[in-house]
This record gives C-alpha cells, structure tokens and sequence, in this order.
C-alpha cells in the first residue's frame, strides 16, 4: 500500500509541476505573446472583448491581475475544459482541434506500436532462446533498421509504394474525394485502413528493432538464472521452461518499456505525419509551432503531458502486480 501512495503523491506532484509550467513559459517569452495572437486574429476580422480578455488572461498579458490571480484563473479553465482559442484555425477552441487529431494519432501510432512490440518481443524470445544459432543473424538487420531515421523510411517507402508504384497514397488519413469527413461505415474505415499502412509500416520497421534486442539479452541473461537450470534439471517441459519460467521473467523489463513507449504515442511521430500529411497530433504541433499558435501550443504540451504520466502511472501499478519484488523495494 506504501508503494502505491507513494507513487499517486509522486504523479499528483509531477503533474501540478506540469501544469505550472505550462502556465509559466508564455510569461517568461521575450514580447508579449499575446499581442501577437491578437494581431494574427485581427487578420481575420474584429475580435470580440471577451476573446481578447480571454487570450490576455491566458498568456498573462492581463495588468489588472497580479500573477496569483492569473495562476488560480488559468487552472479555473484548465478544470474547466477552457484552452483557449487557436489563432491558426480561428475561432475553432483548441479543445476542438486536439480532439479531432487525438484519435487519428492513438489510432495508427498506437496499433502500430502494439504491433511492433508483439513481434519485437515474440521474436526476441525466440532468438535468445535459440542464442548462438543462424538466428543471431538477425540482431544486425533489426538493430539497422533502428538506426534508420524515422522520415528517411518514410520516404524511401512513399518513393518505392507510392510514387514508382502507386500500391497506396502519399498523403492523408483517408480519400478526402469520397468522403466529406470521418463517418462510422466500412467504407471509410477500409479507406483509413488503406491511408495508414505506410504510415504505420513506418513505425513497425522503426522500432521493432529495440524490442527485439532488449528482449534478446534478456532472455539469454534469465537462461543462466538458477530457477531454470533447477526447471531443466526437474525434467520439465520445454514450452514450459520458455513460456513459464524464461519468457515470463525476461518479458518483464520489456513491459515497462511498453508502458512508456504507449505513453507517448500520443506525442505522435511528429516528422512522420509531416511526410505523410496524417492528420495526427504530430502535424498539429507543426502547424501550431509553425503559425506562432501560442494557445494550441501550451494545449498540446499540456495533453501530451497529461497523458504520457497516467499512462505511466496505470503501468507502475500493473508492474506492482506483475513483479511484487517492485512493491517491496519501491
């Protein structure tokens, strides 16, 4: 129980810290970002007082408060769901906008990250349980294919599937052309299906490689424990051996890794959904560091925050009931 209260007062710290931060950085830019925002609105037509208090208040350009006043106000919209509204798509909220890209980014960077570690680690297992044999052959292919850069795969793919073949599309996350936006039939999610495979291939190739080495070595390291070799001696099973007492133990570094690696698919592979013009939180942030969209900004960092620490907090407990020995060293 003291581990689990430690690690809740831990996460309610760290996420009152990013918060607080959050409200801190605007205030600490050089100018006044919110006379910038303001300026880039007017473009687009008169702004209304209460968008320009609202803007003033949140990036803390609002003199009639002090900076305490500002603080407890900005965590008052926090609570209330209230980001602010973005200058890039005005007068769309910014909740609005991370809310229609959220899906498209846990979608297809969280399917493919699940299927990375599956293969990862299933691979993994094999490789190390057969250490020394051909199949040591592929800790070099896979750990190359790591090492290649997310966007220089991603064009080579698009080059090869797309341009000189046209097996699937370059951009988008479905034909824009049938569709006039997402709607629940098959059709549609046959077409997203269908725009998200490069994409998706992407991170597979990416990223498999670091699940199948760590696994590797942890499986060749659990095999020398002393638990197996008095397993073998018993004369158990061999699929008993490796699924209870190898893979069960060698899994669990690569569980924990998953727990963070889920986490911040919401980050999105930004530089991927660029390439591919995915319509993802990724691109968003661009279009949002691109336009000066302050209030977009602060919303995305804060999202992505948010949810990168729950998502590691649900895997400390799930590695609390996995491995007890964390519980009484924790």
């Amino acid at each position: 129980m003291k581990y689990y209260a430690r690690r809740i007062a831990f996460y309610a710290f760290t996420l009152w810290a990013t918060i607080s931060l959050n409200f801190l950085i605007p205030r600490l830019m050089p100018g006044d970002p919110a006379d910038i925002m303001l300026a880039k609105m007017a473009r687009n037509g008169e702004v209304a007082p209460g968008v320009e208090k609202t803007i003033r208040l949140l990036l803390g350009a609002d003199t009639d408060q002090s900076m305490w006043d500002q603080y407890v106000a900005y965590w008052g919209n926090i609570l209330r769901g209230d980001l602010g509204v973005s200058v890039t798509k005005f007068p769309t909220p910014v909740t609005e906008l991370i809310g229609a890209a959220l899906p498209w980014s846990i979608g297809l960077l969280g399917l493919a990250t699940i299927i990375s570690f599956v293969l990862g680690v299933g691979i993994g297992a094999i490789v190390g349980w057969r250490r020394g044999t051909w199949v040591d052959h592929l800790i070099p292919a896979s750990t190359l294919l790591q090492s290649l850069p997310y966007f220089w795969v991603a064009l080579v793919l698009v080059y090869v599937m797309s341009v000189n073949n046209s097996w699937f599309p370059r951009i988008g996350g479905y034909d824009v052309f049938t569709f006039d936006g997402p709607e629940l039939t098959w059709a549609f999610v046959g077409s997203v299906v269908y725009h998200g495979f490069l994409p998706a291939l992407v991170v597979v190739i990416s990223s498999f490689g670091g699940w199948l080495l760590g696994m590797r070595n942890m499986m060749v390291s659990t095999l020398s424990e002393d638990y197996v070799t008095t397993a073998e001696a018993k004369g158990l099973r061999t699929s008993r051996i490796f699924m209870t007492y190898a893979v069960r133990n060698a899994a669990l570094p690569s569980i924990a890794g998953f727990g963070i690696a889920l986490a911040f698919v919401v980050a999105g592979a930004i530089i991927m959904e660029q390439v591919f013009s995915y319509p993802g939180l990724g691109k968003l942030m661009i279009t949002a560091v691109q336009g000066n969209d302050f209030a977009l900004m602060q919303g995305l960092f804060l999202v992505i925050t948010i949810t990168v620490l729950v998502a590691t907090f649900l895997m400390d407990v799930v590695y609390g009931f996995i491995d007890p020995r964390t519980r009484s060293n924790g």
